[in-house]
């Protein structure tokens, strides 16, 4: 296991200026354009395996339906889908659930997470959730649950609907906040608007979530020094539980990539990197005086002990069972992801069929690069926690990768902990590609 320690240039890549199309979040290992539907048989003899000794499972439902597209969004949502097909995909999400239940995968496991990712959960009526949730607890339990994650548009929170939410057992509402200024909203294709977020924000914390989360992003379209200041301010002010922060990226299939191609440009009509680090860097500075603490690259959380289940039991390798169109996950080793359009994957299901597209099982090589890169973006890492779960010390499977980090200013050892710092923290996805198999490295990412 050591080709990820190929040699490492002297000096640091130059970074980047202008935003460009491409993918920039590093979400999994290996990259998603090597998952194949060669490899689907891989995959269903995971399914009829034990699950591995102690490994947590979780579930993942992807809810497609949009009020709008965001011109940024890359993500599978359709906006153009009336009550008869929105019930036909959650009997069809209900379905698949039975395609599983009984696998031995399972193991007689409960799941301990679980998050509703979208296009927009809280687009769905307050019936529908009731029924899509109910459903699911028939067929695997909840009463093991540590975290379950809604992500809410604010325009879409009725008190009615926020008061089911809760009822149904959310414990983390994530507000899709993304900016607080009207125009800007308005010109990114969000669907809300900024009274919207300070009603549906009381009344969540009134009826008492536990933990409310506010999504923003950094270099939305006509983003200023000036609006960021405020957006920062106002988050600020608002005492979220925690705090997300994405920088902007422009992958393939947004709607700047395809204004970007009409118009012949290469640069997309964003703030530049260094620019969109910065404002990161300041909203941290910021949460921090207000008492926030930095726990990733891209959170901030107002007390200890306030988790991101979903996220940390993904990163260290949890089973992850993937429900819904284009949505992925992970069981016994094997990654894999659903269809990719809404009609296939309804009608594969109704078929009496797992609507899975594609799989890949990592090497175990690949198996440490994925868990390391991505406990990286935590900021630091254990030596020890990677020299039990992979047998080799990762100061020596990483040695030149990690030794370049050190060269250009980024990380430092301390003790069992390797650690980032701000500016490496910042700018953590672009580095993590150091640590990629060459084959790998040059490749589209999804």
């Amino acid at each position: 296991m050591s080709r990820s320690t190929q040699v490492s240039p002297t000096a640091a890549p130059p970074l980047e200026k202008q935003t460009t199309v491409g993918n920039y979040f590093v979400s999994n290992y290996p990259p998603f354009s090597f998952w194949k539907p060669e490899a689907l048989g891989e995959f269903h003899a995971a399914l009829e395996s034990a699950p591995r000794a102690d490994n947590p499972l979780g579930i993942y439902v992807h809810i497609p339906f949009c009020r709008k597209r965001c011109h940024f969004c890359y993500f599978r949502v359709y906006t153009d889908k009336d009550s008869a097909a929105i019930k036909s995909y959650i009997d069809a999400v209900i379905r698949e659930l039975d395609g599983y239940a009984t696998k031995p995968f399972i193991g007689g496991r409960k799941p301990s997470f679980v998050y509703f990712g979208g296009g927009t959960p809280s687009y769905l009526s307050v019936d529908q959730l009731k029924h899509l949730v109910g459903e699911m607890k028939k067929r695997l339990p909840w009463d093991a649950m540590e975290e379950v994650t809604f992500e809410a548009e604010p325009g879409t929170l009725t008190d009615h609907k926020l008061k089911a939410i809760r009822e149904l057992g959310i414990t983390r509402l994530s507000l899709g906040v993304e900016n607080f200024d009207d125009h800007i909203l308005e010109i990114n294709g969000r669907a809300h608007h900024s009274k919207e977020i300070g009603r549906a924000y009381a009344y969540a914390r009134e009826i008492g979530f536990p933990q409310i989360n506010i999504d923003l992003i950094a270099g939305m379209v006509e983003e200023t020094d000036a609006n960021w200041h405020e957006c920062v301010r106002k988050t600020i002010e608002m005492v979220p539980d925690s705090v997300t922060i994405y920088e902007m990226e422009i992958p393939y299939n947004t709607t700047l990539y395809k204004q970007m191609q009409a118009e012949g440009k290469l640069v997309a009509p964003v703030a530049d990197w260094d620019v969109k680090r910065g404002w990161v860097s300041y909203a941290f500075d910021e949460l921090q005086k207000a008492g926030y603490t930095v726990a990733s690259a891209y959170t901030a959380v107002k007390k200890a002990g306030t988790k991101f289940v979903y996220r940390d039991r993904l990163w260290a390798g949890a089973d992850l069972l993937a429900l819904g169109v284009a949505s992925f996950g992970h069981i016994n080793g094997v990654h894999y992801q659903n269809h990719h359009d809404f009609d296939p994957y309804v009608q594969r299901v109704n078929a009496g069929e797992l609507p899975v597209h594609r799989a890949l099982t990592p090497t175990p090589e690949e198996r440490y690069i994925r868990e390391f890169i991505l406990q990286l973006k935590l900021g630091h890492v254990s030596r020890a926690y990677f020299t039990e779960k992979f047998g080799t010390d990762p100061c020596a499977q990483f040695a030149k990768p990690l030794q370049a980090l050190k060269d250009w200013g980024f990380l430092a050892e301390e003790g069992d902990q390797l650690r980032l710092n701000r500016e490496g923290l910042l700018q953590v996805d672009r580095l993590l590609h150091e640590f990629f198999l060459p084959e790998h490295r040059s490749a589209r990412y999804a």
